[in-house]
C-alpha cells in the first residue's frame, strides 16, 4: 500500500517556459496563474513562460515564479484525483507552497509572505555559498568550525543538508572559500554557487527578523495534512507551531535528508516532487533506493503519475 509525501522545490528549479504547458492545457493552472499574478502585482506568469532567463535567476523573480508553477501544478494534481498525501514538506522556498497545500496558509499571505522574503533576501549582506559533495555532514561541520576559528568574526557553517553526502555552506566569502578548501582537502567536490547571499547562516538574522514581523502580520491555520518543515524535520497540524518554526527557517540549515528519514520512518514509500524540475526526487533516490519517485511539472508528467498511483491503488 502507497503512504505518500508531496514535495515541493526551492529556488535553483526554475527555467524558462516553467509552468506554461499546464497553463495552456489545464483550466485549473491558468486560473492560479492569473490569480496569483493579481496578488502579485505583476505577471510572475510571463516572467516564468518568457524569461528572460537573467530576470528568472534573480531571487527576487525566481522566488515568487518557483511558488506560482508549484502551487498550479498542485492544483492540477487535486483536480485529477491525485490521492491526498500522508505529508506534505518544501525545501526552503518550497514549505510555503507545502503550508498552502495544507491549507494552512491563505494564497494571498502565501504569495505576500514569499514576495517579502524575495526581497529581503536579495538585499541581504554580501555572503556566498557553496556545494560539498563526498563528504560526511560531521567531517565538513568540523571543516566550518575550523575556517571559522582561523577566521575570527567570519562565519560558515553547514546550510543544506539535502543527502547524507550532498551538503551546503553558507556564510561570509572567504570562510566559505576557506572552508571548501579543506573540504577539497578532505576529498569532497566542491561547486561554489552563484547566489550572492549566505542563505540559511546567521547572516540571515536581520532579514529574518524583518520576515517574523512580516509574517506576525498573518495567522496560520491548522494544517488538513502534516506538515514536515525544514527547521527541525519534525511534522506538525497545529497552525501556531507551524508559524513559530516557518519564522525560523530563514537563518537555519536546511534539514532536508533528516525530513525525508523522518517521512520514511513514518511508513512514507512514495514521494511526488510538484513543481518545476526534478532535484526532490533525485535527493529522494539518494536518500532511499527503495522508495519510489515522481515528479509532476508539465500534462505528460500529471498524467502520468496519476496514472501509475491509481493503478497501484488498485492491485
Amino acid at each position: 500500500m502507497r503512504k505518500i509525501a508531496c514535495l515541493f522545490p526551492g529556488q535553483g528549479s526554475q527555467s524558462v517556459g516553467m509552468g506554461k504547458d499546464l497553463f495552456e492545457k489545464h483550466a485549473t493552472a491558468k486560473a492560479v496563474f492569473n490569480e496569483i499574478d493579481q496578488l502579485a502585482g505583476r505577471s510572475l506568469s510571463q516572467l516564468c513562460f518568457d524569461g528572460p532567463e537573467e530576470e528568472l535567476k534573480r531571487t527576487v523573480n525566481t522566488q515568487p515564479t518557483i511558488l506560482a508553477v508549484s502551487l498550479a501544478a498542485w492544483r492540477c494534481y487535486e483536480q485529477a484525483g491525485g490521492p491526498k498525501p500522508d505529508f506534505v514538506a518544501g525545501h526552503s522556498l518550497g514549505e510555503f507552497s507545502a503550508l498552502q497545500a495544507a491549507g494552512a496558509l491563505p494564497l494571498e499571505a502565501c504569495v505576500k509572505l514569499v514576495d517579502k522574503r524575495a526581497r529581503l533576501m536579495e538585499e541581504c549582506p554580501k555572503g556566498a555559498m557553496s556545494a560539498v559533495i563526498g563528504m560526511s555532514a560531521e567531517a565538513l561541520e568540523k571543516c566550518c568550525a575550523d575556517a571559522s576559528a582561523e577566521l575570527p568574526g567570519q562565519v560558515v557553517i553547514v546550510a543544506n543538508f539535502n543527502t547524507r553526502e550532498q551538503l551546503v555552506i553558507s556564510g561570509s566569502p572567504e570562510a566559505v572559500a576557506l572552508a571548501g578548501s579543506k573540504a577539497k582537502t578532505g576529498g569532497a567536490k566542491v561547486i561554489p554557487l552563484p547566489v550572492g547571499g549566505a542563505f540559511h547562516s546567521p547572516l540571515m538574522k536581520t532579514a529574518a527578523e524583518e520576515f517574523t514581523t512580516e509574517l506576525s502580520k498573518w495567522t496560520l491555520s491548522d494544517a488538513v495534512f502534516p506538515v514536515v518543515q525544514n527547521f527541525d524535520a519534525q511534522s506538525t497540524k497545529v497552525g501556531s507551531e507551524l508559524q513559530a518554526k516557518l519564522s525560523q527557517q530563514m537563518p537555519s540549515a536546511v534539514r532536508w535528508c533528516a525530513s525525508i528519514e523522518f517521512m520514511l520512518s513514518q511508513g512514507i514509500n512514495t514521494f511526488i516532487e510538484i513543481g518545476p524540475g526534478k532535484a526532490l526526487a533525485g535527493m529522494v533516490k539518494k536518500i532511499d533506493r527503495s522508495a519510489s519517485a515522481f515528479n509532476i511539472f508539465d500534462s505528460e508528467s500529471l498524467e502520468k503519475t496519476i496514472s501509475e498511483l491509481k493503478q497501484t491503488a488498485t492491485v
